[in-house]
C-alpha cells in the first residue's frame, strides 16, 4: 500500500500550468480556492500540456484532417457584470476544469462569476479551400465563443458535444479564440449530476468550464454530420442513417461499405439525409465475451442524374423504396468527396422470458445476467475529466477482471473515447441522464406525486437528454438509458422515458431507477435500490425485468489514499477491517445470486467502482492505487452467477 503523496509531488503536478491556490484549504474558509485532496493518480503525475488528451476525440466519425487544441490556455475569473478582461489571471491546462488539480488552477467559480478562456491558433496551410469546424467535447455549463472578437455561437448544456463552422471568422496567420462560461451549479435547476458548491456525502466538487477536448477539423462544403447504424440481428441487417450538413443535389450520393477484419461484407449507394439497409450475412454478434465490431465507411460520391429532385417534377418520389433502389443501382461517376470511418456491433438488447417464464434481460435473444457496478467516473486530480485515456480505460479493465460485464454510468456522461473503449473491451453500459433540480424538487421515498418544474426547465432537461442520446447512440456498449434516478428532479418520468424510447427504440429505458416507480407502460425494468445488509428482493412487476439498480455500499477506508483524511466518513455501511469488508460483500453477493436463481432478478449494480471524495465504498481507492481485494477474488465470488 502506498504512503501519502509528498508535498513535493503535489506541487509538481499542480504546477503544470501555474500554482494551485490554497491547495489543501477548506473552501468554506478560503475565498476562491477549491479544495483538492492530498492524493493524485499515477496517470495524473504524467500529465503535461503536450500530452493532455491527444487521441482523436470522436472515434465514431473519424476524418484525417484535424488539430487538437488541448494544452496551455490563458484564463481569468471575473464578476458576472465585468466585461472581457484585458489582463488574464494566469494559465490553465485544457481540458481539465478550473476547479481540478490538473488544471493548474484549483479555483471555484461561483454563480455570480464568469470564467474566461483565451488562446491563439493557426489553421494548417493544407486546409486551404476547406471549411474549418471548431469542436468542443463538453463545456459546463453555458458558453459563448468568439473568434477574433466576433461572436460565433452560444451553447447551454454541460455534457454534450457541440461545434461551430468558423470559416468566415478566420484570418491568415494567428487567430484568437475566446470562450466565456457561466455555471450556476447547485444554485440552478439545470442538469448537473452530482456537482455541488458544498461537496459532502454523495455530492461532489463542482466543475466549471471546458472539461473535454477542444479541436479543429477540416471538411469540404458538403460533408457528413452523422452516421447512425442500428443493428437488426433477427433479420441479419444493419439500418444506416446518414445526415449531411446541407441538402444534396441530384448527383450526390453516399457510398456505405461494411467490412470485417479488412474484408468487405456489404456495400450500397444511398441518397444523403436518408436511410439504407445493409445485409450482414451470418453476423458475428457482439457480446461482453466476444466484443466483435464491424468497420463502416461512408463517403460522398457523384453519380449520374437520376431525376430525383424534391420538386413536383421529380421522376422518382423522394423518401420511397423506389428512390432507395434507384440510388443503390446507380453508377459512380467520380469520387473524392467527404469520407468518414466508423463502426458498429451486431447486438440486440431486449426483455423476454427465461426458462421459467419470468421476464428477464436478454442479450442477442438469450438471458444474460448483467453484473455491474455504479460507476461515478470521478477522479481526485481531474474531477469530471479522467487524467488520460488510459486512466479511463483502466477502470473497465479492472471490472472485467473482477467478473463484471456491466457498469451503470451514474449521473455523468464520459468523453466519447470512453465508450469506444467499452465497445472494444466488452462492457455493457447503462447510461444515466445527469440529474438537475432545485433543493425542493427532489421526490422522496414517501412522495406520492412528482415534482413541478417550470416549462423552461422541462424543455432544457428534455433537450439535453435528446442531445445525449444523439451523441451516444452509435456506441453498441450502451444498452439502457436511465432517464431519472431516485426522484432527483423527477417531474414527468413517463414523458421523459417515452422521449428516449421514441428516439432510440433499439435500447431499453429505465424510467425511474429506485424510489418512485411510474408503471409498466413507461419502463422496461422494475428497479429498486437496496442498501440493507442483505439486499431486498424486488417483487414481480408484470412484463418488466427485475433489477437491483443499486445495492452494496460497503465502505473501507484505506489510509494514505483518502480525499478527506481528517474526516470521520460513514456512508451506507462501514467495515472495520478488510476481512469484515469481504464478509459483508460476500453476504450481499450471495443474496444477489439467490435472487438471480430463484426470483428471476436479471441485473444488479454494486455501489461502487471506486471511492469518490467522501464515499469510501469503492472496490478501488479513489486514486486507483489500491484494490481493496484482488480482482480475482471478486471474480471468484461472481462466478456462480454465470454457471449453467
Amino acid at each position: 500500500m502506498m504512503t501519502r503523496l509528498t508535498a513535493g509531488i503535489l506541487v509538481g503536478v499542480a504546477s503544470l500550468c501555474g500554482p494551485v491556490s490554497a491547495q489543501n484549504a477548506d473552501p468554506a474558509m478560503t475565498s476562491g480556492a477549491a479544495y483538492v485532496g492530498p492524493i493524485v493518480t499515477k496517470w495524473g503525475k504524467a500529465v503535461t500540456p503536450e500530452n493532455a488528451w491527444r487521441s482523436y476525440p470522436r472515434p465514431q466519425l473519424e476524418r484525417p484532417d484535424w488539430l487538437n487544441l488541448n494544452g496551455s490556455w490563458d484564463y481569468a475569473i471575473t464578476k458576472a457584470t465585468s466585461p472581457q478582461p484585458k489582463k488574464m489571471d494566469g494559465k490553465i491546462l485544457v481540458p481539465f476544469a478550473v476547479e481540478s488539480k490538473l488544471s493548474g488552477v484549483a479555483r471555484k467559480v461561483l454563480p455570480n462569476e464568469r470564467l474566461w478562456y483565451r488562446r491563439n491558433f493557426s489553421v494548417p496551410a493544407n486546409w486551404k479551400g476547406k471549411r474549418t469546424l471548431l469542436h468542443f467535447g463538453a463545456v459546463d455549463y453555458e458558453s459563448q465563443v468568439f473568434i477574433n472578437g466576433a461572436p460565433v455561437g452560444a451553447h447551454r448544456g454541460g455534457s454534450d458535444p457541440f461545434s461551430y463552422d468558423i470559416t468566415e471568422f478566420l484570418k491568415s496567420g494567428a487567430n484568437e479564440l475566446v470562450v466565456h462560461v457561466s455555471d450556476p451549479t447547485s444554485a440552478g435547476d439545470q442538469p448537473r449530476g452530482k456537482q455541488t458548491l458544498k461537496p459532502q456525502g454523495i455530492w461532489y466538487t463542482a466543475v466549471t468550464g471546458i472539461w473535454q477536448t477542444v479541436w479543429l477539423e477540416a471538411v469540404p462544403d458538403l460533408y457528413i454530420k452523422e452516421v447512425r447504424a442500428t443493428p437488426d440481428i433477427d433479420h441479419g441487417m444493419v439500418e444506416v442513417e446518414v445526415a449531411l450538413n446541407n441538402a444534396t443535389s441530384a448527383t450526390d450520393a453516399v457510398r456505405l461499405t461494411a467490412s470485417a477484419n479488412g474484408k468487405i461484407v456489404a456495400s450500397t449507394l444511398m441518397r444523403g439525409n436518408r436511410r439504407a439497409s445493409l445485409a450482414i450475412p451470418d453476423a458475428h454478434l457482439w457480446s461482453p465475451n466476444d466484443p466483435f465490431l464491424y468497420d463502416l465507411t461512408a463517403e460522398l460520391v457523384k453519380i449520374q442524374d437520376l431525376g430525383v429532385s424534391s420538386g413536383r417534377e421529380a421522376r422518382i418520389a423522394p423518401h420511397t423504396s423506389a428512390e432507395q433502389k434507384a440510388y443503390a443501382a446507380a453508377k459512380v461517376q467520380s469520387e473524392g468527396g467527404d469520407k468518414v470511418t466508423t463502426y458498429f456491433g451486431m447486438r440486440k438488447i431486449s426483455v423476454g422470458p427465461n426458462a421459467q417464464g419470468r421476464p428477464v434481460l436478454l442479450l442477442n435473444n438469450k438471458p444474460l445476467f448483467q453484473n455491474g457496478t455504479l460507476d461515478q467516473g470521478w477522479w481526485p486530480d481531474g474531477l469530471l475529466t479522467p487524467p488520460s485515456e488510459e486512466a479511463a480505460r483502466s477502470d473497465m479493465v479492472f471490472l472485467k477482471k473482477a467478473g463484471f460485464n456491466m457498469l451503470r454510468k451514474h449521473i455523468k456522461v464520459e468523453p466519447a473515447r470512453y465508450y469506444y473503449d467499452a465497445d472494444r473491451l466488452g462492457i455493457l453500459i447503462w447510461q444515466d441522464m445527469p440529474s438537475g433540480a432545485m433543493d425542493d424538487q427532489s421526490v422522496r421515498r414517501q412522495s406520492d406525486h412528482e415534482a413541478t418544474f417550470s416549462s423552461a426547465a422541462m424543455a432544457e432537461y428534455q433537450s439535453e437528454l435528446a442531445r445525449m442520446i444523439g451523441a451516444l447512440r452509435a456506441f453498441p456498449s450502451i444498452v439502457m438509458w436511465v432517464t431519472n434516478n431516485e426522484g432527483w428532479g423527477q417531474y414527468d418520468a413517463r414523458t421523459v422515458a417515452q422521449l428516449a424510447k421514441n428516439m432510440d427504440p433499439s435500447r431499453l429505458v429505465n424510467a425511474a431507477s429506485g424510489w418512485m416507480d411510474v408503471g409498466d407502460d413507461s419502463s422496461d425494468v422494475f428497479d429498486i435500490h437496496t442498501y440493507e445488509e442483505v439486499p431486498t428482493t424486488p417483487v414481480a412487476h408484470g412484463p418488466r425485468a427485475l433489477v437491483l439498480g443499486e445495492y452494496g455500499g460497503v465502505g473501507l477506508a484505506v489510509p494514505g489514499h483518502l480525499w478527506f483524511p481528517d474526516r470521520d466518513l460513514k456512508i451506507y455501511q462501514v467495515a472495520k477491517t478488510p476481512e469484515d469488508y469481504l464478509a459483508r460483500y460476500k453476504r450481499k453477493f450471495e443474496e444477489v445470486i439467490r435472487q438471480a436463481k430463484e426470483a428471476g432478478v436479471s441485473a444488479a449494480v454494486y455501489t461502487q467502482t471506486t471511492d469518490v471524495e467522501s464515499e469510501l465504498n469503492g472496490l478501488l481507492s479513489y486514486d486507483r492505487e489500491v484494490e481493496k481485494f484482488p480482482a480475482e477474488t471478486f471474480s471468484t465470488i461472481a462466478k456462480p452467477l454465470f454457471d449453467e
